[in-house]
């Protein structure tokens, strides 16, 4: 049966989670926490598939978008699709449409059942990672790199808009919501401009585990002259100077240049994942 996580089934999940780790053909969007004290705040509000006692998997349902995000589900010898069920009945209850879903790239089985579940594949984000070492790229001549203090929203989702050729997450925030984000201590956001006009972005998000380049952007008419090159160079230097161990990048399976880059430049890939999407009408 599928019920609420309860505190006693803290080692049931945890064992659950860690099976999960040990291949990553298992793995999906699941609560990061590892300890007992840790996981009872991160997955409190999931649920589990409890076989006679036996924690036999685990999934919860978290705002995304104009709907929802799936953690799992995750079942161990077990049929996941309870959870599922689960989740569309959470989601009609709030008055969510669309639900979304991470399987690894390598989860074919995980995957397999969220097609016939009525989920599709949207794309694949690959994400690539560096330790500490120098990245410095000047920017191209009539191009300067430049820290934004006081983010315009207008402009900012304009330059996202022309620079994006698929994912648009940040359009659908308000602009209290972006300015809010962008004044975090630990958010840092850079415009390439040429002739004072922005044709590029990156955003860096830091935590004491390492940097995270959450957005990298060049427009169509500037691209291929080795300006985003340059805004990763930057952010980079910033992470690093930071004392960053780690600086991870992504991108999604249509960014064939980005992925070019990164891989020319000796990141490591180091996960991928798919987004899968289900209209609940």
């Amino acid at each position: 049966m599928v019920r609420p996580v309860r505190p006693d089934d803290l080692s049931g999940l945890l064992a659950l989670l860690r099976w999960m780790d040990a291949n990553p053909s298992r793995r999906v969007l699941a609560p990061e926490a590892r300890s007992e004290d840790e996981l009872w705040w991160a997955a409190d509000e999931g649920w589990v598939l409890d076989h006679n006692g036996k924690i036999a998997g685990y999934a919860a349902l978290y705002p995304f978008r104009q709907g929802g995000a799936l953690e799992g589900p995750l079942a161990r010898d077990a049929d996941p699709a309870p959870l599922l069920e689960q989740a569309d009945h959470e989601a009609a209850l709030r008055n969510w449409h669309t639900l979304y879903a991470f399987p690894h790239e390598t989860n074919t089985e995980l995957q397999n059942i969220l097609k016939g579940a009525g989920y599709a594949p949207l794309h694949t984000s690959y994400f690539f990672t560096t330790p500490p070492r120098d990245l410095t790229y000047p920017p191209p001549a009539g191009v300067r790199i430049e820290h934004v203090e006081n983010l315009d929203p207008a402009v900012y989702c304009d330059l996202y808009r022309r620079s994006e050729d698929a994912w648009s997450m940040r359009l659908d925030w308000p602009a209290l919501k972006l300015i809010e984000h962008f004044n975090r201590p630990d958010v840092d956001l850079w415009y390439a401009l040429e002739n004072d006009r922005p044709v590029g972005l990156v955003e860096l998000e830091t935590a004491p585990e390492g940097a995270e380049i959450a957005y990298l952007g060049v427009i169509p008419e500037a691209r291929g002259r080795g300006v985003g090159r340059a805004l990763l160079a930057v952010a980079a230097a910033h992470a690093f100077a930071r004392g960053a161990h780690q600086l991870k990048v992504r991108a999604h399976d249509h960014e064939k240049a980005a992925m070019a880059l990164y891989e020319r430049l000796g990141f490591t890939l180091a996960d991928a994942v798919v987004t899968f999407a289900k209209e609940l009408g």
